[in-house]
């Protein structure tokens, strides 16, 4: 059989690593913070846009005076509350961040802020789900609006599914700062 073999040409090394510089190692190459992330403007931001709609959501929920007879109602307050500690947590996290000037890179304290979104977020966007599904049934299918609080169960689900379109972007940046390093 007719093989040809690969030769190897010895090169002469380039002269920085000859001069001692091969023992250290190279310095990691970062990319720019994105805005959204843990440490940055536009994560708290985010962090305030999450935190302003599920309070006005559990707040107009919680204010109604037959939302407990309903189940997907009582999840609602208690997704939309949940969503409301952890964003303000992570909004003071992020707010003293900028005020020092520190990163908030740490390894697990991203795995850490990508499991709590992800959790927050979930939970808030199936106790919107189940409070439309609610909604509907109440509003269109039992025509029983007059009786009930249609426009504040409507409002409180609209601020639900808010609050889980800003929190989902910093699930995302989250996973994605952490998967990447």
């Amino acid at each position: 059989m007719n093989v040809s073999q690969g030769a190897v040409h010895p090169m002469e090394a380039p002269p920085s690593q000859t001069e001692g510089a091969a023992n250290l190692p190279l310095p990691r190459v970062r990319m720019k913070d994105l805005q959204g992330m843990p440490g940055t403007v536009g994560g708290l931001l985010l962090r305030v846009c999450q935190l302003l709609f599920a309070v006005v959501a559990l707040c107009v929920m919680a204010t109604t005076s037959d939302f407990p007879s309903v189940t997907a109602f009582c999840y609602l307050v208690a997704a939309t509350g949940l969503q409301s500690l952890w964003s303000i947590v992570l909004g003071l996290a992020d707010a003293y961040a900028l005020l020092v000037g520190r990163r908030l890179q740490n390894p697990r304290i991203v795995s850490l802020f990508a499991v709590g979104d992800g959790v927050t977020s979930t939970l808030t966007f199936a106790a919107a789900c189940a409070s439309a599904g609610i909604t509907v049934l109440i509003g269109n299918d039992l025509g029983a609006c007059g009786s009930n609080h249609c426009a504040e169960f409507e409002t409180a689900t609209a601020m639900a599914f808010l609050s889980w379109f800003v929190a989902l972007p910093s699930f995302l940046l989250n996973f994605w700062s952490l998967a990447s390093r």
